[in-house]
């Protein structure tokens, strides 16, 4: 395990990113609008980055509130959406997801974890980045890149994202909590691919483990 490593890792990454595409759900959370994160994020499970940006932006130009889009039909935000994956689902949640938002929380995302997992749907990855740069407060979201880059570098031996959020927060300095997310998905989007990764290339392989790989290029 490198943790003392970490400092340089992060400000590798840090300027490394600069380079590289920034993600979908972060581009949205550059209007700092916490329904526009939720409804992004929700629409970027199972669904690639490019295909979450347009999906949202063809959304939001139909509603960009929880009261206007309560009132979209189904169908209506289905056919905005697609071709995001399991859009039929998604389509059916939001407008529920919106409903709740008028009718117990004056139409406000909450800014409270416990608040944010009542939502149908919501799970901690969601959760937390509606926390983190909705209304930047601490908080690890732990999607698929954060997962295995942090048990490749050797920082987590774990198996679940819950299970890596959790161990991310006892060792992990507070200042890299809201960032960290940014910095692995476009890292692991880029470089440090789930098969065959780019040591090659990679910034801060002097400091990796490589746990679990058996193939690089």
């Amino acid at each position: 395990m490198q943790l003392d490593s970490i400092h340089h890792v992060m400000a590798t990454l840090k300027r490394e990113s600069r380079k590289w595409i920034t993600p979908a759900v972060t581009q949205v959370s550059f209007r700092k609008d916490p329904f526009e994160i939720l409804i992004s994020t929700i629409l970027s499970l199972r669904t690639k980055d490019a295909v979450t940006l347009a999906a949202s932006e063809r959304l939001f130009r139909l509603a960009r509130t929880p009261q206007k889009m309560m009132n979209l039909s189904p169908q209506k935000i289905a056919e905005a959406i697609y071709p995001v994956g399991f859009y039929k689902t998604k389509a059916e949640r939001i407008p529920e997801i919106c409903r709740v938002l008028v009718e117990n929380y004056k139409g406000k995302v909450p800014s409270d974890l416990d608040e944010l997992l009542k939502l149908k749907g919501v799970g901690r990855k969601t959760a937390n980045l509606v926390l983190t740069l909705g209304f930047r407060k601490l908080g690890i979201c732990v999607d698929t890149h954060v997962q295995r880059i942090s048990n490749r570098l050797g920082y987590v031996k774990t198996k679940t994202p819950e299970q890596t959020e959790f161990a991310l927060r006892r060792i992990l300095p507070k200042k890299y909590w809201i960032p960290f997310n940014d910095f692995l998905v476009a890292f692991g989007q880029t470089l440090c691919r789930p098969v065959s990764p780019w040591c090659s290339r990679c910034p801060v392989e002097e400091h990796c483990d490589k746990v679990g790989v058996t193939v690089h290029r």
